[in-house]
């Protein structure tokens, strides 16, 4: 699929699909959105960034369209199925990070046509709205990216001022995968902090996104599961902790800068933790071929000169 975002200068989101036409493995790889390269594969498959994730959700629901939006028209809201909805959202961003461009565009093409049919009713004002709005997509878009890219950095992932900027232009390729157009998306932390202070004015927690908080402390889990809801409350607070001070107090909770060191020393502690474990434990199978792909890349300079 012929982009803009494809076909931006070296250094936006389009340099790290220069590997997908060659690399060490042969030619023709395929590496979909990123790559050996990007940092997004170095930041992704950190365990801690599962905390990013939960973050993120909270985050995305403080848009009353977003959250109605969802509440809505999936199964999020209904504690018998949240799980397995849970679960698709997690395979989405699996398959957004590390698949083929095959498998990217596959996806992308389900949940745009997905999106395209789907209508929301603005509780206070009774009228319908569009899910896939793009105020909507941008919002749901940009609480992925801050939300991975504050835990990774809070928690000590070794990431430059560059690095994250760079983090941040090479997820415009993520949002043009849901509809957006790369030009109307923030491309260094410096835009995304200006997009943040002009939206948190207009945002708030509805009921449905108090509710989706409460149930944090105590999700439904299948069976199987259920051992973890002792771990709930903990992650819960951990997640909450590392929210913005702003959007603390949207939920109702004081934005004290205390709470804001807890959770970084917390965050940097179960980071280190992780580092011990070895590898083949520690990542998902995706995340351990990107950094095998890593390592292979930093230690052949013809890779870097396909990408030059």
């Amino acid at each position: 699929m012929e982009t803009d975002a494809r076909a931006s200068e070296a250094g936006g989101p389009g340099e790290a699909l220069a590997f997908q036409d060659g690399g060490p493995d042969g030619p023709g790889d395929d590496f979909g959105l990123f790559g050996p390269e990007s940092v997004t594969w170095r930041v992704m498959g950190e365990p801690v960034l599962i905390v990013g994730g939960i973050r993120a959700l909270l985050l995305q629901a403080l848009h009353p369209h977003s959250m109605w939006g969802t509440a809505q028209n999936s199964e999020l809201m209904d504690p018998a199925t949240a799980w397995a909805r849970l679960g698709r959202t997690v395979e989405f961003v699996r398959v957004r990070t590390w698949g083929t461009t095959e498998e990217v565009e596959r996806v992308g093409r389900r949940i745009r046509k997905l999106h395209s049919k789907l209508t929301g009713v603005d509780m206070r004002t009774g009228q319908e709205f569009r899910v896939d709005e793009p105020e909507n997509l941008l919002w749901v878009h940009m609480g992925e990216v801050d939300s991975y890219l504050d835990v990774a950095r809070r928690s000590g992932v070794p990431l430059s001022r560059a690095d994250a900027d760079r983090f941040v232009d090479e997820q415009r390729l993520a949002a043009e995968v849901v509809g957006l157009d790369p030009a109307d998306v923030p491309s260094s932390v410096a835009e995304m902090r200006d997009y943040y202070a002009d939206m948190r004015r207009v945002v708030w927690a509805c009921d449905e996104a108090k509710e989706g908080f409460r149930r944090m402390f105590n999700p439904a889990l299948p069976s199987r599961l259920v051992p973890l809801k002792l771990a709930a409350p903990a992650v819960g607070l951990l997640v909450v902790s590392t929210l913005p001070r702003w959007a603390r107090r949207k939920y109702g909770l004081p934005g004290l800068p205390t709470s804001d060191l807890a959770a970084t020393l917390t965050l940097k502690g179960l980071y280190r933790t992780t580092r011990v474990v070895p590898e083949r434990y520690r990542y998902s199978p995706d995340a351990r071929r990107a950094r095998a792909l890593i390592r292979e890349h930093e230690s052949d300079p013809s890779a870097w000169d396909i990408a030059s």
